[in-house]
C-alpha cells in the first residue's frame, strides 16, 4: 500500500522518545506482546494512510473469509491504543480494520512514502528489543497476513492423491521485511528455507510444529 511521509509533530523525535511520548498520552505502559503482534500484520498488510491531511489512519486488511483473524486484529489494536475507536469495512472481499490516532507514526516510523518493497524497511532499536522478546507475535501477525499453512501432497503414477505434511509459506515483495521474518524465525530456532527470493518456507516437521505453538492455521 501506498504511503505518506509523516508530518508535523507526530514525525519529529527518535524512536524511544515518539513511543515513551505516545504511551503518556494513553495513561500507560506500551503493550509490548500485542505491539508485536500488530507490527507483524502492519508489516505485512497494512499501512497509515492521511486523514484531515495528517497521516493518522491506521488500516489492517484481512481477508473477510477469516473473521476471528479480524477479532484478533481489532484486540491486538485496542490493547496498544486502549480507548480506540475501531471499525471495519469490507472491500473486495477483504476487511480493512481502521483507528485514527496521530501517533500511529510515531509507533511505526516505517511509514513513509511508497510502497513498503520500495523503501528500506529497518526496525528502530526500541522495536527490534520488542521483536526479540516476542517473536513468536511478531510471526503470528507476519504468517497470518502475507503467509499460509498448507498441506502438502503429492499423486502417485495411477493419478491417486496422497496427503502429505502441513507447511507454512510467508511471502513479501520487501527483501528487508523477508529478512525480519528469518530473524524471528531464527530467535526460536525454527529452520527456514528461501525456495524463492520472495518467499520463505517452514517445511521440516520439527520446525513447523514449533510454528505451530506461535501461529497454527487460519480460521
Amino acid at each position: 500500500m501506498a504511503e505518506t511521509h509523516p508530518r508535523g509533530a507526530a514525525a519529529r523525535g527518535s524512536g524511544p522518545e515518539r513511543v515513551s511520548a505516545a504511551s503518556a498520552l494513553r495513561g500507560g505502559p506500551l503493550d509490548r506482546g500485542a505491539y508485536a503482534h500488530l507490527l507483524g500484520w502492519y508489516l505485512g498488510d497494512g499501512h497509515i494512510a492521511l486523514a484531515r491531511g495528517i497521516p493518522r489512519l491506521l488500516a489492517i486488511f484481512n481477508d473477510a473469509k477469516y473473521p476471528d483473524l479480524s477479532d484478533e486484529v481489532e484486540a491486538a489494536i485496542r490493547a496498544v491504543k486502549p480507548g480506540a475507536s475501531v471499525w471495519r469495512r469490507l472491500r473486495h472481499g477483504c476487511f480493512a480494520i481502521s483507528a485514527s490516532w496521530h501517533h500511529w507514526p510515531c509507533l511505526f516510523p516505517q511509514h513513509g512514502e511508497g510502497r513498503k518493497h520500495e523503501r528500506e524497511i529497518v526496525l528502530a532499536p526500541w522495536q527490534q528489543e520488542i521483536v526479540d522478546e516476542h517473536p513468536g507475535l511478531l510471526l503470528r501477525g507476519l504468517f497470518h497476513s502475507d503467509g499460509c499453512r498448507v498441506q502438502n501432497w503429492a499423486t502417485s503414477a495411477s493419478g491417486k492423491r496422497y496427503e502429505g505434511y502441513p507447511r507454512y509459506l510467508f511471502s513479501n515483495a520487501s527483501e528487508d521485511i523477508i529478512g525480519i521474518c528469518c530473524s524471528a524465525l531464527d530467535r526460536l530456532g525454527i529452520r527456514w528455507t528461501r525456495p524463492r527470493r520472495d518467499m520463505v518456507s517452514v517445511a521440516r516437521r520439527d520446525a513447523v510444529a514449533l510454528l505451530d505453538e506461535h501461529v497454527g492455521p487460519k480460521s
